[in-house]
């Protein structure tokens, strides 16, 4: 993919239980973010559904096979604004449910994610672990890897997205605002270092609002292959943020500060043969 593509970044407050409500509401800031220009729209996990389950019984209440009803609906939208969206919901798959995202786009279902690393909170206590291989989605915004939310600490993952070709790593997010975690640090530091290891453009996303006693303090960031924040969302406010993004920079890995003296190449310098305990179970 040559020049530029504009980015959408949607902060939103999903409602737990009101798939339809949520549904709508994604619906009209797709629209929105399509008419200032935006080709690839990015909202948060759980965007559809809502994330604060107490069970699995309820959280299949609200789940949905994908391509599913509220899948096929966004991707007409999607068609008719020519725009690519990824956003998140549970996905009913028999008696299993996922936390799962989806990549829609103007032809419809590009792929879907389901994500896993799983947190002991929230819906993901009960959702069953991702069984999908990593996989990257060649399309007309760039190659795109997605991940969700603490898919994100896994410097792993993105690396596996990275040798697959990557441009962008997309993140959908429902990151809690907790005293005494680390989560808070990661739009001003994983973001950025995610972006920087693999010399791709890390795109994060992160809901707002409270959901049965959790808050969600938004703060979505877009950084460049440098780690260089393009694009910051408000802190606890529902926010549309937009950035320009060249996926062909993304996949010039070899980066030259001074010919013969000082160059680097994050994928070509790297050493895997001596890499084999990361690959191995604790």
């Amino acid at each position: 993919m040559d020049g530029k593509i504009t980015v959408a970044c949607v902060q939103t407050e999903p409602r737990i239980l009101e798939k339809a409500h949520n549904v709508e509401r994604c619906l009209g800031l797709i629209e929105v973010a399509a008419g200032k220009g935006a080709q690839l729209v990015v909202l948060p996990e759980c965007a559809l559904t809502g994330y604060c389950y107490s069970s699995l019984e309820e959280a299949m209440t609200i789940a949905e096979p994908v391509p599913g009803p509220s899948t096929d609906e966004i991707a007409a939208t999607c068609h008719d604004r020519n725009v690519y969206a990824v956003l998140g919901l549970l996905e009913a798959d028999g008696d299993r449910c996922y936390n799962a995202a989806v990549l829609l786009g103007p032809g419809g279902l590009v792929g879907k994610y389901r994500k896993l690393h799983l947190p002991r909170l929230g819906v993901d206590r009960f959702v069953h672990p991702g069984d999908l291989a990593p996989a990257v989605h060649e399309t007309e915004v760039g190659r795109v890897g997605i991940g969700i939310c603490y898919d994100i600490m896994f410097a792993e993952y993105a690396r596996v997205l990275a040798l697959q070709g990557a441009d962008v790593l997309v993140y959908s997010a429902n990151w809690p605002q907790r005293e005494g975690s680390y989560i808070g640090a990661y739009p001003d530091c994983v973001v950025p270092t995610r972006a920087i290891e693999n010399h791709v453009y890390c795109v994060a996303v992160n809901r707002v609002g409270e959901e049965r006693g959790t808050r969600f303090f938004g703060r979505s960031r877009v950084a460049d292959y440098f780690g260089r924040p393009l694009a910051d969302g408000k802190h606890g406010e529902e926010d549309i943020i937009y950035a320009d993004i060249e996926p062909a920079q993304a996949r010039q890995k070899r980066v030259v500060v001074v010919p013969g003296e000082h160059e680097v190449n994050v994928i070509g310098d790297r050493r895997p043969e001596l890499y084999g305990p990361v690959c191995h179970p604790a």
